[in-house]
């Protein structure tokens, strides 16, 4: 089970987390995922998407 958004393929990103002392460490960011129901070509589908993916999808509406 990976962690990607159905919809728009979005997945971990990965970046530095940088301390008071400038130092920096490798930090990986999880997108911001949800298990929704989803209809795809007619059929409900259980399905993680991410919550910008959503607001979309409520905008078309």
């Amino acid at each position: 089970m990976s962690k990607v958004c159905a919809i728009c393929g979005k997945s971990k990103m990965s970046g530095n987390k940088v301390s008071h002392s400038n130092r920096k460490t490798p930090k990986t960011y999880s997108a911001n995922l949800k298990k929704v129901t989803v209809e795809i070509n007619g059929r409900a589908s259980t399905e993680y998407v991410c919550t910008r993916c959503m607001r979309t999808a409520n905008k078309e509406q």
